[in-house]
């Protein structure tokens, strides 16, 4: 959002910090993947930024995309969100031979290696950003996710924060 997540800092005793911010909703929505090679185990991390609120369409052309890249069948682990399920319904229909899906149980969010990219990214990477515009902050979430995307150890912590081996 374009409200900054304030986080604790440090300041010279006495001198309050102060984070000038305005009052706006703006927000984006981010799509995202984890996908493990079945040969060499390597890790990568595939997203889409939205300026609106991801509905099924976006999902549907997410795995399509997901699919050009990866063009073979894959499992996709999904949590239980409704825009989840009708286009895991659709992608069946249409395309039964792309993937599998699977389903993480209902209200596990620390089962989800996905979750731990957005925790860092929002909480670590992104605390106390004032972005002055939407593409401000899409420039940041970008530099973020693609600078995580990089480095298979953070990667792979998120896999170990869910406590699930590769």
């Amino acid at each position: 959002m374009l409200q900054p997540l304030l986080r604790r800092t440090w300041a010279p005793q006495g001198q309050t910090p102060l984070s000038p911010a305005w009052d706006r909703h703006d927000r984006l929505s981010v799509i995202s993947a984890l996908t493990v090679s079945p040969d060499r185990r390597r890790l990568r991390l595939f997203f889409a930024v939205h300026e609106q609120n991801i509905r099924t369409p976006h999902v549907l052309e997410f795995l399509r995309e997901l699919r050009r890249h990866l063009r073979r069948r894959s499992t996709v682990v999904w949590d239980r969100w409704n825009v989840h399920r009708s286009a895991a319904r659709q992608i069946a229909q249409e395309h039964a031979d792309w993937f599998d899906f699977e389903w993480l149980p209902a209200y596990a969010p620390d089962l989800n290696p996905v979750e731990h990219i957005w925790n860092h990214t929002k909480y670590g990477d992104l605390a106390n950003f004032i972005p002055d515009n939407l593409l401000h902050l899409n420039v940041a979430v970008h530099w973020s996710l693609i600078r995580k995307e990089r480095q298979q150890s953070s990667l792979r912590s998120c896999f170990r924060g869910a406590q699930l081996t590769l």
